[in-house]
């Protein structure tokens, strides 16, 4: 494949709407040009990071390699519309020291020891959302019906988001992380994600009046009413974190549940494995997050001049880390396009790694073990009632349509 072709492919958001393409051209980076200088037509130039040790190595050093200030891979038109860190200011586009602080805010929140008291209803969502499909009378669209439903629910839930205004934020998330998706994007809108911005920014504001006013146990309330350095947080970091922790804490979610069963259903001997151990769960999550790998890329912008894989890395050069393709290596995994639920060790980098690793990795393991329990317990037969399809999107993407037949247990029914 010519430079400027593959240059073209490791932008367009048509290639990671196809896993296959995906993974071929990728295959053919990590074996030929790992750390990769791209120069796509409509782009600023940047390296893409191919392979799993090159990855880790740049998110371990995070003073050598910062997230400011370009974050994901924007067109030039896009980035002098919203710039280059985009309309937010998160916790993934800061650095150290806002970056220690403003996570300092809801790390213990999103820890293992303070989730336990949402297990319960988080099961409960799980069989809730299991009954959905079993009312649907054997067949439904799982990612539409089910898979973007129910960790929506969870986060909301956190958020205190009500049950009624849940459209209103799928369709936000959806617009923003699928703006180039025929299906997804909102038509005819060249300004798409500062509006979508301004839209979450205008509901959120109530959320904050409220949970100052009316302070309850749950993250918003921890967000509202944060203090930075002796002062409250300013408004525009207080609703950028409420945007971030709504979108990541179910968008990445929903695809990985949806990849994860189309996987099982593509590797029968794996979903009978699983039904047999169902001790499994927790290593089939993993190897779930590592095959659909939901978040396909950060950037970082090198602090200083820097030797990667013998390449001369210079002061403020871009690098796209592919964690998809990372999470593919021949060099770290064997026989890596093999999906095997009881994979071991899976060291991969869904959640990233370092001091910016996903906060609420817990949380979503939690969620997708608890819908594939009750999946295993409910749901008999299942298969594909049609050709799956992906969306367009090379930031946050997986599956939009899973289209499927199940008969229900008898003891279910």
């Amino acid at each position: 494949m010519a430079d400027q072709t593959r240059d073209q492919a490791i932008a367009s958001p048509k290639t990671y709407a196809d896993p296959e393409a995906y993974h071929r051209l990728f295959a053919e980076l990590r074996r030929d040009d790992p750390v990769h200088w791209t120069e796509p037509e409509g782009f600023r130039p940047f390296w893409t990071v191919s392979r799993h040790a090159d990855v880790a190595e740049i998110e371990r050093q995070n003073d050598k390699f910062l997230n400011a200030p370009r974050l994901t891979l924007l067109s030039v038109r896009a980035e002098e519309v919203i710039g280059r860190a985009g309309p937010f200011r998160t916790l993934v586009n800061m650095d150290n020291p806002d970056h220690r602080a403003y996570r300092g805010m809801t790390q213990a929140w999103f820890m293992p020891p303070n989730l336990k008291k949402l297990e319960a209803s988080i099961d409960a969502l799980a069989r809730e959302y299991v009954e959905r499909m079993v009312r649907l009378g054997g067949a439904c669209d799982f990612v539409s019906e089910v898979a973007v439903w129910y960790p929506l629910r969870v986060i909301m839930t956190i958020l205190g988001v009500p049950p009624e205004d849940e459209g209103f934020m799928l369709k936000l998330t959806q617009e923003l992380f699928g703006a180039n998706d025929p299906d997804l994007r909102r038509d005819g809108d060249p300004d798409i994600r500062r509006r979508v911005a301004a839209d979450f920014f205008d509901y959120f504001r109530k959320i904050v009046v409220d949970r100052r006013q009316n302070p309850r146990d749950d993250v918003a309330t921890v967000i509202a009413n944060a203090t930075i350095n002796g002062q409250p947080i300013a408004e525009h970091e207080a609703l950028s974190y409420y945007v971030i922790v709504a979108t990541a804490g179910h968008d990445t979610t929903s695809s990985t549940t949806a990849g994860g069963l189309l996987a099982l259903l593509r590797h029968p001997e794996e979903f009978a494995k699983l039904r047999r151990s169902p001790d499994l769960l927790s290593s089939a999550v993993d190897e779930m997050l590592r095959w659909e790998s939901p978040v396909k890329h950060f950037f970082r912008t090198a602090a200083q001049d820097y030797e990667l894989r013998g390449r001369k890395i210079r002061a403020g050069d871009n690098l796209m880390m592919c964690y998809w393709s990372a999470n593919r290596d021949e060099e770290v995994f064997a026989d890596p396009h093999s999906f095997r639920i009881d994979r071991s060790p899976n060291r991969h980098l869904a959640f990233g790694f370092g001091v910016h690793a996903c906060l609420g990795q817990h949380l979503a393991k939690m969620e997708i073990r608890a819908l594939f329990r009750e999946l295993l317990a409910r749901i008999d037969e299942i298969e594909l009632a049609g050709e799956p399809a992906w969306s367009e999107a090379n930031f946050v993407s997986g599956l939009k349509r899973l289209p499927l037949r199940y008969t229900v247990r008898a003891e279910a029914a």
